[in-house]
């Protein structure tokens, strides 16, 4: 299984005014982390989008409990890998941890996308190819 392990400094223009993460930051952290994810398995975005016809794999639906907060100048790590695949979806978690104290904890979505034959402006979720799975579970 693929795990990529990411340390985050965390900025001022992070934060609200009462000096901790502003909430939607850390949903594009994780955004940032689901990339580095894909590169790790050895799958980079712009390459990925022209070998496989995709047009992206987005978030359809997102869960996150956050434990404690997180400030300025602290660095955090966050710990992704894919946890659950489907036939066209898969789930990826982030660990946000301090240090050895899990921060916040999220589970995303995604579904692999393609333009649509008779309607170039609509998405449709198409199968994931086995050697995308095959390069995370290590057979790859």
């Amino acid at each position: 299984m693929v795990i990529n392990s990411r340390t985050i400094r965390i900025e001022w223009g992070d934060c609200d005014p009462a000096g901790i993460v502003y909430f939607p930051r850390y949903f594009q952290y994780f955004d940032m982390c689901t990339n580095a994810l894909f590169e790790r398995a050895g799958l980079f975005k712009p390459v990925m989008l022209k070998s496989y016809a995709i047009a992206g794999i987005p978030v359809v639906d997102i869960k996150a409990n956050f434990v404690t907060s997180s400030r300025f100048g602290e660095d955090v790590t966050v710990e992704s890998s894919i946890v659950k695949w489907g036939n066209s979806s898969f789930v990826v978690q982030h660990r946000l941890m301090k240090d050895a104290t899990l921060a916040v904890e999220c589970f995303e979505t995604r579904v692999w996308v393609a333009r649509a034959k008779d309607d170039p402006e609509k998405l449709e979720g198409r199968p994931i190819p086995s050697e995308v799975r095959d390069k995370f579970e290590g057979s790859g």
